[in-house]
């Protein structure tokens, strides 16, 4: 498998696929493909793998691409504006925000995981589910806004506004903390708690959450009222 992502905040992951390769996508995420792609839906590891992959916020049913005679490309666009990330899944499992799996090779593994931390469940933006990326091969995620990479050494903390961090390696710890004082949680912005990231290993922050794309869009809209 070849691929490049292309675009700036819209973006594309073109996936070339040569003959007796496979590739699997979240239904819907085809944008365009070529004559001789192949797509078929599938539920990948059965129903009760399906079932968990659907509580993680993927699709019940994956799209499988295979090209018939010759080489194929198919590409996938994000649900939302905003940015692509690949992923070796084979150096590390990672977690990744619900709804974030976009599409990956048929050796990466595509499950839920359950947040382990009090403070993450009930504050923590995103929820009780995650998505589990692991196994083998390389994976696609996608999220609003732009996205931010960091490598945390052993021990190094990053702060970060509640939903927005997209994803992280395994490796990487994840829990909820006060913001600050009482008048930085009431002024400040941010609420009264953020999101607290502890290495080693990367993660992925993104600049702006669907929340916040959809909360800018309000003044705009028409008054049904009127």
């Amino acid at each position: 498998m070849r691929y490049s992502i292309t675009g700036d905040n819209l973006q594309f992951v073109n996936v070339q696929l040569e003959p007796n390769e496979e590739f699997f996508s979240n239904a819907g995420a085809m944008a365009y493909m070529t004559g001789n792609m192949r797509m078929e839906a599938k539920m990948e590891g059965g129903l009760m793998s399906g079932l968990k992959r659907s509580l993680s916020g993927a699709s019940l049913f994956l799209v499988k691409y295979s090209p018939q005679g010759g080489s194929a490309v198919v590409g996938l666009g994000g649900g939302v504006p905003g940015k692509i990330y690949d992923i070796d899944v084979g150096k590390g499992s990672w977690l990744v925000q619900k709804t974030g799996y976009l599409g990956s090779q048929p050796t990466v593994k595509v499950e839920m995981a359950f947040q382990k931390k009090l403070g993450a469940i009930m504050f923590g933006g995103e929820g009780l589910v995650l998505q589990k990326l692991s196994g083998t091969g390389t994976a696609f995620i996608s999220a609003c806004g732009d996205f931010n990479v960091v490598e945390l050494a052993p021990g190094e903390q990053y702060k970060v506004s509640t939903s927005n961090a997209v994803a992280w390696e395994e490796t990487v710890s994840y829990d909820i903390s006060a913001a600050g004082g009482i008048k930085t949680a009431m002024f400040g912005g941010e609420g009264l708690f953020v999101t607290t990231l502890t290495g080693p290993g990367k993660i992925v922050i993104q600049s702006m959450t669907l929340a916040d794309l959809a909360a800018s869009l309000v003044p705009f809209l028409p008054d049904s009222k009127k």
